[in-house]
């Protein structure tokens, strides 16, 4: 059965490309289904229409859709990360070939879609019943651009 609600991003003319990005940067990517223009339509005959890609479980619909709309801040789609190593991954992968880097673990891949890729840690330290350790917390994330685990555990430390 598939998703009740399926999140779908709408590209220019290359949605094609963020496929082939896409499955790049999520090591369980797959695209399980395809549909491509007829004659007559608004891109050449066999352009990719839509498609739907499974990124770590969660399905997502691509649209060649044209230069009506773009991505903004607006929307952001967050990678809840176990280690630094899989925060690396993640975030080395999305800004890949022309991402953006922008504060607190966010940032925008070539495409212009808006991640935020966030170790469990920060959650779990933000939470804390201490408020003093969750200010501390907060106070060096917000100095971050990734979020660096061992920072986020010295601070929560007082170290």
């Amino acid at each position: 059965m598939s998703q009740k609600i399926t999140p779908c991003l709408w590209f220019e003319d290359n949605a094609e490309e963020a496929l082939e990005f896409y499955t790049k940067a999520f090591n369980d990517a797959r695209i399980t289904s395809t549909s491509r223009y007829g004659e007559g339509g608004p891109f050449p005959a066999g352009t990719l229409l839509t498609a739907t890609i499974e990124l770590a479980g969660q399905e997502f619909m691509v649209l060649n859709g044209g230069p009506h709309d773009k991505f903004n801040d607006a929307v952001s789609f967050y990678i809840n990360c176990e280690t630094q190593q899989e925060v690396d991954r993640y975030w080395d992968a999305l800004l890949a070939d022309g991402g953006s880097p922008t504060q607190c673990g966010w940032l925008k891949d070539r495409f212009g879609v808006s991640w935020q890729v966030v170790p469990d840690a920060l959650s779990r330290y933000l939470n804390d019943p201490d408020p003093e350790k969750a200010q501390r917390v907060m106070d060096a994330m917000l100095k971050m651009v990734k979020i660096d685990i061992a920072e986020l555990d010295a601070a929560y430390q007082g170290r």
